[in-house]
């Protein structure tokens, strides 16, 4: 069976194990996060094999190159010691080529991964997080299903409306969530600088609001929606090749003054803050200053 099939009906699996392991409470949570997570995995993979198996196996590793390119006949090793990407690796190779359609951002994973190995390696797990972590991993799954071809009646089987249901009370968490957050924004910067007559307020607060956060690939400014402020809208960016642009896509806001942070699925209840954005720099200006890594190249 090619990798991707293989991989498919793996999570598949794995998926229906950590859905009946769900259901039996929390007791059972740490078998459902930890299937949930493998699942996740594998599903990722298969959506990387399905475009070209080497896209599953780790970089530096000549003999699994060897085995996903078609040159078994080369490697020094049995294809059982054929070394494979983990979550988060998968989850970043997917996430640069799948881009708007995945829900799951490089920071909403962590959870999930960490969840996942914590159960693995040390047999512990945070049972007020389940719920959310594991409605992570069915918010990642979907839209593989989609680009894979699977029927979703098929992969969740008689746990579809489970399925939904926890999809649409991690929803209704989000709005609420966000709601409270622009109310406790608006509140906390009335009480800065409700007092400051508006002058004296734009002065103060072109102090505070240039400063970007720059602990991410890439940040843009912004209009907070709660306060109105400058803000500061941080991602990754990537180039249309057809467009020949350097295109922006945000997955986490900040605001200075009023201190309102939006994140994951948050950014759906807000017009378009979280679209993408086409930036007015050329791909090579861009990334003029672009070096590769050059511990991948490096002999060991």
């Amino acid at each position: 069976m090619p990798h991707a099939e293989r991989l498919k009906t793996s999570s598949k699996r794995w998926m229906a194990a950590a859905l009946a392991a769900f259901t039996k409470g929390p007791e059972h949570y740490d078998f459902a996060v930890h299937h949930a997570g493998i699942s996740a995995e594998h599903l990722l993979k298969a959506y990387l094999a399905s475009l070209h198996p080497a896209l599953i196996v780790e970089a530096r590793d000549f003999n699994s190159l060897l085995y996903a390119t078609g040159q078994a006949t080369h490697a020094s090793v049995p294809p059982s010691q054929m070394k494979t990407i983990g979550l988060v690796e998968a989850h970043t190779r997917v996430l640069k080529i799948l881009r708007k359609q995945m829900p799951i951002d490089q920071r909403a994973l962590l959870p999930l991964a960490n969840a996942r190995n914590g159960v693995a390696h040390n047999g512990l797990h945070a049972v007020a997080e389940v719920q959310t972590v594991f409605t992570t991993c069915l918010r990642l799954v979907d839209p593989l299903l989609t680009e894979l071809e699977i029927n979703p009646a098929d992969y969740w089987g008689p746990y579809r409306p489970l399925h939904d249901r926890l999809i649409e009370e991690r929803a209704a968490a989000a709005r609420i969530r966000l709601e409270s957050k622009l109310a406790k924004a608006r509140a906390d910067f009335v009480q800065r600088y409700g007092h400051l007559d508006k002058e004296t307020r734009t002065a103060v607060l072109a102090t505070v609001t240039p400063n970007n956060p720059g602990y991410i690939e890439h940040d843009e400014p912004a209009t907070c929606p709660a306060c109105g402020s400058q803000a500061w809208l941080g991602g990754s960016t990537h180039v249309d090749e057809d467009k020949w642009a350097v295109i922006f896509t945000p997955y986490v806001f900040t605001c200075p003054a009023c201190d309102l942070q939006i994140e994951n699925e948050e950014f759906e209840y807000l017009d378009d803050l979280g679209d993408e954005v086409e930036l007015d720099e050329s791909p090579e200006d861009f990334y003029s200053g672009w070096e590769p890594d050059e511990d991948l190249f490096r002999d060991r």
